[in-house]
């Protein structure tokens, strides 16, 4: 959900509705279906194309399969699903699950092409709560808030606390300190100097 992945996917909806509208539906009848090279005329001839091409795939990656109103259409499993899955494919991909109706199929591929708008909109309102969240956390960042003060105060005292343990530490830790320090005893022992 970055802002520059959301802008994309919007360019892309936008670009594919008005792929859609050049190619809208007839009134009666159907406006044809290329499957694997041949042209179809009947929306049930059509559609059982395409499920004779499901039941003949052996492919787990996605197959081409045709082009329908200015898009074109791959097959693919999806093994999660456990379903066949015809991606219209544009600016953006649309994936549209395959049922063994024949007719029903040609009208999902028109639901899902009728139902970028709606994806469009989803985008937008993603791109609006991504701006009023950065605004948000803009506005929080400049605010000062109630304990600033207070935490101001501490962090000072904390800095000194920490400067006297490290002081503390280095005496006890440093072992170079401690032997400089018994050399000096022993020294001073030997000679019978005070240091």
């Amino acid at each position: 959900g970055s802002e520059m992945c959301i802008r994309d996917s919007i360019k892309g909806f936008q670009s594919d509705i008005r792929t859609v509208a050049a190619h809208p539906l007839p009134e009666e009848g159907f406006c044809g279906m290329a499957v694997n090279g041949t042209c179809f005329t009947e929306k049930v001839e059509a559609g059982e194309a395409i499920l004779a091409i499901c039941k003949a795939n052996q492919s787990l990656e996605p197959v081409p399969l045709g082009s329908y109103r200015g898009f074109k259409m791959e097959l693919t499993f999806d093994s999660f699903q456990k379903e066949y899955q015809v991606l219209l494919k544009g600016e953006m991909t649309h994936r549209v699950p395959i049922g063994t109706s024949a007719a029903g199929n040609i009208q999902r591929l028109d639901n899902a092409l009728a139902g970028i708008p709606a994806r469009l909109e989803k985008a937008e309102q993603q791109l609006d709560n991504l701006r009023s969240q950065q605004e948000a956390a803009q506005a929080e960042l400049g605010k000062p808030f109630p304990q600033e003060a207070e935490l101001a105060e501490k962090s000072v005292r904390l800095a000194e606390l920490d400067a006297l343990l490290n002081m503390d530490d280095r005496g006890n830790d440093d072992p170079d300190r401690e032997r400089t320090c018994l050399l000096y005893t022993s020294d001073a022992a030997d000679d019978g100097e005070s240091v």
